[in-house]
């Protein structure tokens, strides 16, 4: 199970970065609609994605058992 969210959350972070960079890109060009989307929904998809990642890593911490050292 640990795998499965390492591995989750490796992806969805990576996807989320890429959203990020595309709508910034894109907006820093001056476009304000990307594929029917506006560049500022782009960008909360990305960061939600970035935190999704993160909630899944978070829980592969919280469920490895503590090492007294």
């Amino acid at each position: 199970m640990e795998t499965v969210l390492l591995w989750i959350g490796r992806l969805a972070g990576i996807v989320g970065v890429l959203a990020c960079l595309i709508a910034v890109g894109a907006r820093l060009t001056g476009a304000f609609w990307i594929g029917g989307l506006q560049t500022g929904t782009l960008l909360l998809a990305g960061t939600a994605a970035m935190v999704f990642g993160c909630l899944a890593h978070l829980v592969v911490l919280t469920l490895r058992p503590r090492t007294n050292g």
